[in-house]
């Protein structure tokens, strides 16, 4: 049961993109350097630590990046059950659920980056992250600054991050400190982000969400507002214009995950800080990062050991493990299959009996008048396009239990 969880603003280094370049995978940075009229693969690759800081920067980059990531591993199969996105990553996740379309992602991030950007110059604002104090230890001395700081994210037991106007920020990590925090770690950032101060980029924001034709969630999405799992399409809009003003509540959010079953949480995108925080604040379950390919291929492996390990059954569309690959689509067009193969039976479980061998490089259909050739030897369990249905470079098309490495 895996659960895909997506970092936010923060996450951004410099030459993040370069382990993928020469992975399918990149044609993602191309595509959203059309949408949004930037140049995702100088931000990815070339672009400074200060000129990625930028707010505006910082989220775009983060967004594509984590798509790019998602959509490698999609092409090895695996799926999540239920998703979350820390901060803007609650954007990626909504992509990742089929509830907010590629372009329309790429657009909203432009427009929430922006709005940030300038609803911290025209209100300066600064974070800080409270270290070894309880979240009640930490809405006190807010309270007691008597001025305008609040909490920003509940991380994680014993980390909660505060924001608001820089005075009231410094004030209250020094009742935090006086009250038992054992450390106050200033984030060098312009804006008090997930607070009051935010309220001139949500009003921008909500133009653009409403504009924004959102899907129902193919897996629950757990939400940073109420780490309460949704799957309508009504409810975001509201949920990510409240978002810019309230706290994230991760760690609640973990707990979200925990309950709806997931036992591996695997952090899509740039860095590795949800990674450490899932550790600590739920150490129930098996925690990966993905960032790089090597570490897609870690992946892998460590979903296989588990399969194995606990025998789970194999369900289309919901997970497919290390010994399922799928065979995806060459270009964009209408896909014809090969009417030698079966499909799955109900419930997307196939019989035992189902498949039909094939070689390396063997045709399963095509795509327009691209040819559809596996990459894989094995068995063909069945289609997961139907014939005659419009796909895109990329898509997945058939089903394979390999028997062998592919070539």
């Amino acid at each position: 049961m895996l659960a895909f969880t997506f970092p936010g603003q923060g996450s951004q280094r410099p030459g993040m993109g370069r382990p993928w370049v020469e992975h399918p995978s990149w044609e993602v940075v191309e595509e959203a350097s059309a949408v949004s009229g930037r140049d995702l693969a100088h931000l990815l690759l070339h672009a400074d630590q200060e000129e990625l800081t930028l707010t505006a920067n910082a989220q775009l980059a983060t967004f594509v990046l984590s798509l790019v990531v998602l959509d490698a591993i999609e092409r090895v199969g695996l799926a999540p059950t239920v998703c979350a996105g820390h901060s803007l990553g609650e954007y990626s996740a909504l992509a990742a659920a089929g509830a907010l379309p590629f372009a329309d992602g790429v657009r909203l991030v432009v427009e929430r980056g922006e709005a940030m950007h300038q609803a911290a110059e025209e209100r300066h604002g600064t974070m800080a992250a409270v270290l070894g104090a309880d979240d009640d230890v930490v809405e006190i001395a807010c309270q007691r600054a008597e001025a305008d700081v609040w909490v920003a994210n509940y991380n994680a037991p014993g980390q909660v991050v505060i924001a608001g106007d820089p005075d009231a920020v410094r004030r209250a990590g020094e009742l935090a400190r006086q009250a038992g925090a054992r450390k106050v770690l200033p984030f060098p950032v312009a804006g008090a982000f997930h607070t009051a101060l935010m309220a001139p980029a949500r009003a921008r924001l909500r133009k653009a969400l409403a504009n924004t034709a959102f899907g129902p969630c193919e897996v629950p999405v757990v939400a940073n507002v109420d780490a309460a799992a949704h799957e309508q399409a009504a409810d975001w809009p509201g949920l990510l214009s409240a978002q810019l003003c309230s706290p994230v509540r991760w760690r609640q959010s973990l707990g979200t995950v925990v309950d709806l079953g997931a036992t591996v949480v695997v952090e899509v995108g740039p860095g590795g800080v949800l990674t450490g925080l899932a550790r600590r604040a739920t150490p129930q379950l098996k925690a990966l990062a993905v960032a790089t390919p090597d570490q897609l291929d870690t992946l892998v492996d460590q979903v296989a050991g588990l399969d194995a390990a606990h025998h789970a059954p194999l369900h289309q569309g919901e997970h497919l493990y290390a010994s399922e690959r799928v065979v995806v689509s060459p270009a964009a067009g209408v896909f014809q299959p090969d009417g030698s193969c079966p499909a799955p039976g109900p419930g997307g479980v196939p019989a035992a009996d189902a498949g039909v061998q094939v070689a390396v490089g063997d045709q399963l259909g095509t795509v327009g008048e691209a040819a559809v050739r596996t990459p894989f030897a094995g068995t063909v369990v069945g289609f997961l396009a139907h014939p005659g249905e419009r796909v895109v470079s990329g898509q997945p098309l058939a089903w394979l239990r390999v028997s062998e490495s592919p070539a």
